[in-house]
């Protein structure tokens, strides 16, 4: 039996995501700017896929009965992106601040939500690791992302990266 409060948070965990993954594409449109011709595929890939995940999780809060957030007018980097190197690390920063989004809906949601969720979470992880050649063992962990961010917060629903 689902709750109102379980709803809520399910509503809630979903509407970060969205959050996230408009930063995401935020972030990947900066990432394409920058990143040298070698990996400009791979940032369109990584690009069209969080377009495609925050179309769905639009679609999903429709379905809980909320109004899916709009994206902000911009977002404030976590550190200066003036070359390819950069863009790299802005990239894996993005995928791990994914991860843990996608790590609190896995637990906020059950069934089919939940598996999407992983799946997200685990794809996160991937392209996390592609940008920056090494991961950690439990991607998504608060504990990871408890580590401080260069140049400031991890909150994507803020305005920040």
């Amino acid at each position: 039996m689902t709750t109102g409060t379980t709803h809520g948070g399910e509503l809630a965990a979903v509407q970060a995501a969205l959050a996230a993954e408009h930063a995401a594409v935020y972030g990947y449109g900066v990432v394409g700017g920058r990143i040298g011709a070698g990996r400009r595929t791979e940032a369109q890939s990584a690009y069209d896929a969080h377009r495609a995940r925050r179309d769905a999780l639009s679609r999903t809060v429709r379905d809980l009965g909320g109004k899916p957030q709009a994206a902000a007018a911009g977002y404030e980097l976590p550190f200066p992106v003036p070359d390819a190197t950069a863009a790299a690390r802005l990239a894996a920063e993005l995928e791990d601040r994914l991860a843990a989004v996608y790590a609190d809906l896995v637990r906020a949601c059950g069934g089919a939500r939940r598996k999407e969720a992983a799946g997200a979470l685990r794809e996160a992880a991937v392209r996390s690791v592609r940008w920056r050649g090494s991961g950690v063992a439990f991607p998504g962990l608060v504990e990871r992302a408890a580590a401080p961010a260069p140049g400031g917060s991890a909150s994507a629903s803020s305005g920040a990266l």
